[in-house]
This record gives structure tokens, sequence and C-alpha cells, in this order.
């Protein structure tokens, strides 16, 4: 891992540390590391809703989407499987708040 450093005003750097002795995070490092993946996410994210927003519509989500879909998560928990998405399946990992 490489060393940055940053110069703050007085302001901000009480802000920094508070929020590390607020939120439970270790060293102001870990907080800026936070600070940086969420705005990384943030970028993703938005680069996927443009890219949805340029492209062609796909087809209605009407009552029969509805259905079939309802039908399909049905099939899925019969088979064996756990019916959990994939997202409750994940390992979460304690971050601070």
């Amino acid at each position: 891992m490489t060393t940055m450093n940053i110069s703050l005003p007085d302001a901000m750097k009480s802000f920094v540390d508070e929020q590390v002795s607020e939120r439970g995070y270790g060293t102001s490092s870990e907080y800026v590391r936070e600070l940086i993946r969420k705005d990384q996410e943030r970028r993703q994210l938005r680069e996927l809703i443009l890219a949805g927003g340029a492209s062609e519509p796909g087809p209605a989500a009407d009552a029969n989407y509805f259905k079939s879909l309802r039908s399909r998560v049905g099939a899925s928990g019969k088979s064996g499987k756990s019916g959990r998405s994939p997202v409750a399946r994940r390992s979460t990992t304690a971050r601070p708040r």
C-alpha cells in the first residue's frame, strides 16, 4: 500500500477526527478509504443508470411477467435451492457506520 499526504483546513481535520471516533474507524486512513470506495460505487452506479437509460426498452413488466417471475421463483425453491437471493447469500463484512 502506498502513502498519500493530504492537507486539510482545521475544521475538516476536526470533522474527520470526529467521524473516526464516532463511527468506529481505527484511523483517519480507514475513513478516507471508505469514502473513496463509496464514491467509486456511486460512479459505477451512475454509469450503469446512464447506460440503462440509453438502452432500448425491454418487454413490458405486466401482470403476465410477474406471474411468470413468481412461478420461476417458486420452482427454484422446490428444486432444493435456498430460495434466498444472491445478495442475501453474500457474506457480509462488518463495516463501521
